[in-house]
């Protein structure tokens, strides 16, 4: 039997900015999934990095409140939603709630670095 204890993961940033612990992967334990689980948190006023995935991904809202942008679509998330974004599409999520947005990845098959592909955010500057 496996049991992950969240804190028990280390925290790290990701490649989009967002707060993660990898719960569970199929390539760093001895699991036979085809997918992986990571907790993520996303703090008060944050947005992640726009991204996309070459794979299926879940997000499952667990706290907080959040503007889900998949693509040209955005949608109110709260806890107890659970977002669907499909592969290829360009993603990010912004906390606009009072409270750390806290959430649930999966990603079939599992996460891999190579499959993640980074936007760069350009910042416009405006002279008065």
């Amino acid at each position: 039997m496996l049991v992950q204890k969240l804190n028990a993961c280390a925290e790290f940033i990701t490649g989009d900015g967002t707060r993660m612990r990898e719960l569970l992967h199929p390539d760093k334990q001895p699991l036979k999934l085809r997918y992986s689980l990571a907790h993520a948190v996303v703090s008060i006023g944050q947005t992640s990095t726009p991204h996309s995935l070459t794979t299926s991904e879940v997000y499952y809202i667990l706290s907080g409140q959040g503007e889900m942008h998949i693509d040209d679509e955005l949608e109110i998330v709260e806890a107890g939603d659970a977002i669907y974004i499909p592969p290829n599409a360009r993603q990010f999520i912004r906390n606009s709630g009072a409270e750390s947005l806290v959430f649930l990845c999966i990603v079939d098959p599992a996460w891999r670095k190579q499959d993640e592909t980074i936007y760069p955010c350009f910042v416009t500057l405006v002279v008065v």
